[in-house]
């Protein structure tokens, strides 16, 4: 049994959470018995899971006494990075700010909330051109539409263009209401979404309306010269090869590029090669360009969604296996 002191009880009070509602998140995570008496927290249990509950309520005490507003999901989020690696310091990662809100507003500032997640905006910062790949509710999107707020605040960029591929637009199009824009305006609600998340609604519709931010389509982009743009690509995975070339050759000065999207979710019709898939291959090792890949643990979405995410992984594996046995056994 481990028993650890808190000389400031607000920040005791923080720490255990409401009803001691964090306590029982640790408890159920790594299967300790937490016991608290005054300001005094008592763990329990095997040693190498207590070693590892008392390194994280270390951090997340020096987070709270910086001022750090703690949530129950960060208490979800803080368990998973020490169980991984009990060394990895919670501070550089909670407190590296993508994008602080304006003044007066009620959102939390926008943080990494695991180490895939803080090489990824590391990543951003050091190149002009960035890949995220990984599965959904890994916060590829969100993150980057954080930077790219952050980077127009900070006046290093003049306009934000947020694009995707309407991939099931094709013979579905014309059954839709309304002009192209009104047609392809359901596949880029996803951009809405995070932009809204960030920026209050009055404020994102001036951006809008002035063409500061723009949501498009990617066939919207051939022929246009990005300069001082922070351009985001989202579901990369479904631009077709020749697309993706397109999009790349766009970037003009003082543009960088974040694409995102996920290899095992390629809805492309049969016979498309994946754009994602092909500058995957092209580009490894050019200088500038960095690929980030994410994998379950980076989920910050339900915890069933990494639990599904495996579930699936784990399912490939085995028909990869199967496929690689059936191909022995007929060239035997």
């Amino acid at each position: 049994m481990e028993k650890l002191e808190f000389s400031d009880p607000a920040v005791f009070r923080q720490l255990i959470g409401e009803h001691e509602q964090h306590l029982k998140i640790l408890a159920d995570a790594a299967r300790v018995t937490l016991k608290t008496r005054g300001t005094t927290l008592m763990v329990d249990g095997e040693d190498c899971q207590v070693q590892v509950v008392v390194a994280l309520l270390h951090d997340l005490a020096g987070l709270l006494a910086s001022g750090y507003p703690l949530y129950a999901t960060d208490v979800t989020f803080a368990y998973r990075i020490k169980a991984a690696d009990s060394s990895t310091s919670l501070r550089e990662i909670f407190l590296d700010q993508a994008y602080i809100s304006q003044k007066g507003s009620r959102r939390r500032p926008i943080t990494p909330k695991t180490v895939g997640q803080k090489e990824y905006i590391d990543a951003i910062r050091r190149h002009d051109i960035v890949f995220g790949i990984g599965p959904a509710g890994t916060g590829k999107t969100y993150l980057a539409m954080a930077m790219a707020i952050a980077a127009l605040t900070a006046k290093e960029v003049d306009r934000i263009i947020l694009t995707r591929p309407a991939v099931e637009a094709g013979e579905r199009l014309g059954f839709l209401p309304g002009d192209l824009l009104e047609k392809v305006n359901p596949y880029l609600r996803p951009l809405y979404d995070a932009l809204h998340d960030m920026v209050d609604f009055t404020r994102a519709r001036q951006l809008l309306d002035k063409g500061v931010i723009e949501v498009a389509p990617l066939a919207f982009m051939r022929g246009r010269t990005l300069n001082d743009s922070f351009v985001i690509l989202d579901e990369a995975q479904n631009s077709s090869a020749e697309q993706m070339k397109m999009f790349l050759t766009r970037l003009g000065f003082g543009s960088r590029a974040v694409i995102t999207g996920d290899v095992t979710q390629i809805d492309l019709p049969g016979g498309t090669s994946s754009g994602l898939v092909a500058a995957r291959r092209i580009l490894a090792g050019v200088e500038g360009i960095d690929f980030r890949y994410f994998t379950a643990r980076d989920v910050v979405r339900h915890p069933l969604v990494q639990k599904i995410i495996a579930a699936y992984d784990r399912e490939d594996a085995r028909q990869r296996q199967a496929a690689a046995v059936a191909g022995e056994a007929n060239a035997g």
